[in-house]
């Protein structure tokens, strides 16, 4: 499962990247994009530590934070949609990526403890 998340954490971090290239870019919008950078950068950055964690619990704390991070990310696209910086498509897209990425987290987390 860990191969999973690790992959797909870090396709998501690359489309995140690339979104915010585009919205300072094109949007010239520098605040919003730049939180969604950190938190959605964050969520594989959490689980690349988690693969090396010292216990389980410690595991589960770091698959934790990526959660945590997983769901601040939806927040921002979430805001950044309504505040007409993403089309519906865009929103739609990346969106379901982070929900995807959330029920795995999720499902990591409850099969670890």
């Amino acid at each position: 499962m860990a191969n999973i998340i690790e992959e797909k954490s870090f396709a998501f971090a690359i489309r995140i990247v690339n979104l915010y290239k585009h919205l300072s870019e094109t949007k010239k919008e520098f605040v919003l994009s730049k939180q969604l950078l950190k938190s959605g950068t964050s969520i594989g950055a959490n689980v690349a530590e988690a693969e090396q964690a010292q216990s389980s619990p410690d595991f589960v704390s770091k698959m934790s934070i990526a959660l945590k991070e997983a769901s601040e990310t939806k927040y921002w696209i979430k805001l950044l949609a309504s505040t007409n910086y993403l089309t519906e498509a865009e929103t739609t897209s990346i969106l379901n990526d982070c929900v995807e990425l959330e029920k795995i987290l999720v499902s990591i987390i409850k099969s670890t403890k």
